[in-house]
């Protein structure tokens, strides 16, 4: 039987095939690499400025007071590649990028991301800023690049994957995506993940549930994007943004919780979804680390730790990881 032009496209349709998996599921979910659409990525700009979001802010003291250390753990007298997942803006990097010409290390950045409109922006940027760095950039699901990636262009990598992304990932994943990592590493080559540590639960919180509501927009520009492309009919003023946290495993979770009974129809997927009052759609976990949990993963994936650089209320970690 053959396949009718509709059926073709929502085959070939990651976004259609994904909204179909997870709102036709029990219980609901989306999922958090569509959140980037052009409107997304302005968005999460906005959150990064946020006064409630600390984490930007702290990652990057981090790289500002930290970056010699870092160098020196790397090694800088070598060539290597900088390969970057999931690189956003690259205003945190660049202040390492910058270091790093600025004492004629010799290696070449290779931004990550899913979006690649955020990446023509970060090329376009980084070309204007930092003229003499060699940079490539490739867009892309995590998963799917690094099957494509080869390290074969450098002596050395260094691999770097920060922000606290690591934290979206639910516990049955994360092993297995930094497993990927591993594996697309050799013996040696290094790999900074930026880890948002446990910390008081109503800080934690705010983050995720600001006071302008510019969280709750990202989360519902989802649905937005989804009627857009997939031809549905949420009624955004019919959800509700409601993240919590649990300070035993560290996970803030981010739902939309439907504020009536209703059905949405997504033409894309011929579908017409059910949803009673009060049923939520998960939309992402941010977890939250303990440096004992840090050095446990590490172990588990087949790296070992080499140090964790702090901010100085050590509300955030970058940790330097190598490959064993």
């Amino acid at each position: 039987m053959s396949l009718t032009l509709k059926e073709t496209q929502t085959m070939l349709d990651p976004l259609a095939r994904d909204v179909k998996i997870g709102l036709t599921s029990q219980p609901k979910r989306l999922y958090s690499k569509y959140f980037y659409d052009a409107r997304g990525d302005g968005l999460f700009q906005q959150i990064m400025a946020l006064e409630e979001y600390y984490l930007t802010r702290a990652e990057l003291e981090v790289f500002q007071t930290q970056k010699e250390r870092l160098l020196q753990i790397i090694g800088g007298e070598e060539t290597f590649q900088l390969v970057e997942l999931g690189a956003g803006d690259g205003q945190k990097t660049k202040v390492l990028l910058e270091y790093f010409q600025q004492q004629n290390v010799d290696f070449s950045y290779c931004p990550v991301d899913i979006s690649e409109n955020v990446l023509q922006q970060l090329e376009k940027r980084m070309r204007a800023e930092i003229p003499d760095l060699t940079i490539k950039p490739l867009a892309g699901d995590y998963f799917d690049v690094l099957a494509d990636l080869k390290f074969k262009n450098h002596s050395k990598t260094v691999a770097f994957f920060l922000g606290s992304n690591i934290g979206n990932f639910l516990a049955d994943k994360v092993q297995q995506f930094l497993v990927s990592i591993h594996d697309n590493l050799r013996s040696g080559d290094y790999l900074m993940i930026g880890f948002d540590l446990k910390k008081d639960p109503k800080t934690i919180l705010k983050a995720y549930n600001d006071s302008k509501g510019v969280t709750k927009a990202f989360n519902l520009n989802l649905l937005k994007r989804i009627n857009n492309e997939l031809g549905a009919n949420f009624d955004l003023d019919k959800f509700q943004h409601n993240p919590v946290y649990d300070p035993q495993t560290g996970e803030c979770r981010s739902y939309l919780v439907s504020t009536e009974e209703q059905e949405v129809t997504i033409a894309a997927i011929e579908k017409t979804v059910h949803f009673d009052a009060w049923e939520p759609i998960f939309m992402e976990v941010s977890k939250k680390y303990a440096p004992k949990e840090i050095e446990e993963l590490a172990q588990a994936t087949g790296f070992k730790v080499v140090e964790n650089l702090y901010d100085s209320q050590k509300r955030f970690a970058d940790s330097v990881w190598q490959v064993v």
